[in-house]
Formats: C-alpha cells, structure tokens, sequence
C-alpha cells in the first residue's frame, strides 16, 4: 500500500469533513473527519462498499448537503457556509453533477434536457436573448457526446447510455470547472460502461477537467490518475494510478 501522497496546490478540498444522520433513536456516522484533496485537472476515484460514505462526500464537496463538522473549500476559500443562493450560483457555474439515475427530465427533449442549467442561470428575458447562441452550444456538445442524431428525443426513447451522456452535455453546458460524478456507469452493462469512462478520460485531457468519480467497481476506477478508498466514514488510503 502507497503513502498518502501530498498535494502541494488543490482546487477542491475537504477538511476534516464529518456527517451523521439519525435512524430513529440511532445516530449513524457517515464520515468522520474526512480530508481530501481533488487537484486541478485531476481525474480521481473514490472507491468504497455500498454504505461507506462515498455519495455523501461527493454531495458534500458539491454544496448539495452541509457538514455537521469540518470545511469545504474551493482555491483556500471556505465555501460550504455561504448563503444559499451563492452556494445555488457556485452550483450553477463551478460544479457540474453526473448521477447514477441521470435526473433527466422526462417531459423535455435531451436538447432541453441540456439547456436545463442555463434555463436556470439566466433571467428568462436574458435567455429569450441568447437562445440561438445557447441552442448552438447544446447541440455542439450533443455532438461531441455521439447524440447529435437523439437531439430532440425524450428521455423515454432512448438507451441508458445514451441517457447518461446527455447527462455528461448537461453537466458541461455551463461551463464547469469541476466534475462530481456519483456511479456514472451504475445503471449501465459492461460495453456501455466503458464507453462512459472513455468519455469523462476523453474531457479530461482534452479540457482539463477536475473529475471526481465514486464508484463500487475498481475495475472502473483504475481508468482515474488517482484512487481514494472510503471504508467506514474514513479515508484509507490513497495511490496513484500505475501505468
């Protein structure tokens, strides 16, 4: 087993994260005093058994649920106490999500499935405004995906495949500079799976994306620069991808 390896420089980081959640009379920790650190342009995987704490990090760092302890910080600065409409805004233009269940909108096209962020972003007179702009960058990143023929087809009508790369464009429309993805290729067969993990290599070398994946599945989260195993609420260890 590897050294931790220290991070001189991160753009995401974790410190000294805790979380517990009541189950009737029950308190159940979830982390207890987690530090971690996604460096810029780094593609890391948090690997775990169902129940380790792996999605309540990743929804932690991604301002979708508070700390009980600890921080989270973006470039030094302490981010998980701002207002919620900052951490709404810090959502919207730094953090792009990737879940399991895709979180599509069934009565919208993946077209505006993808616009979905900006709809939300813009003023609706600032939207009207830009629409063709907009509707030029969602198509173009439909494309990128492989999905410039399923563009204005509903989430019914297409695969799970399919479905989750729609999700990857929507998660890219605004631009952000970090990546959370929660068990990308959960829902997904082994051909299709490896497809999706190409897809987030592919952005991040070609864009630099910061990427953090959890996944159940250490097949999968090889294919990252850099593994991170949660056992228990806590940090076990941490190695660097072997070439």
């Amino acid at each position: 087993m590897a050294d931790v390896i220290p991070v001189p420089s991160s753009h995401l980081t974790s410190v000294a994260l805790g979380k517990s959640y009541r189950n009737g009379a029950n308190c159940v920790e979830v982390l207890q005093g987690v530090n971690l650190d996604l460096r810029k342009g780094e593609f890391l995987s948090i690997i775990g058994q169902s129940g380790s704490g792996k999605s309540t990090l990743l929804h932690l760092l991604g301002l979708l649920d508070s700390p009980d302890i600890g921080e989270v910080r973006l470039d030094g600065k302490r981010i998980d106490h701002l207002p919620a409409k900052t951490r709404d805004d810090l959502r919207n233009r730094i953090f792009g999500f990737v879940f399991q269940f895709y979180h599509l909108l069934p009565e919208l096209n993946l077209i505006e499935n993808v616009l979905s962020p900006l709809m939300i972003r813009y003023s609706t007179w600032e939207y009207w405004k830009r629409r063709h702009e907009l509707k030029d960058r969602a198509r173009d990143l439909l494309a990128q995906v492989g999905l410039d023929h399923r563009m204005k087809h509903k989430p019914n009508q297409v695969s799970g495949g399919e479905l989750q790369r729609a999700a990857i464009a929507r998660s890219l429309i605004t631009e952000p500079e970090v990546l959370l993805a929660d068990e990308p290729t959960g829902n997904l067969d082994v051909d299709t799976g490896k497809g999706i993990i190409e897809l987030l290599n592919q952005l991040n070398s070609e864009r630099q994306l910061s990427i953090m994946m959890v996944t159940h599945d250490e097949a999968i989260a090889r294919r990252a620069q850099r593994i991170v195993r949660l056992c228990h609420g806590q940090i076990e260890y941490l190695r660097e991808k072997v070439a």
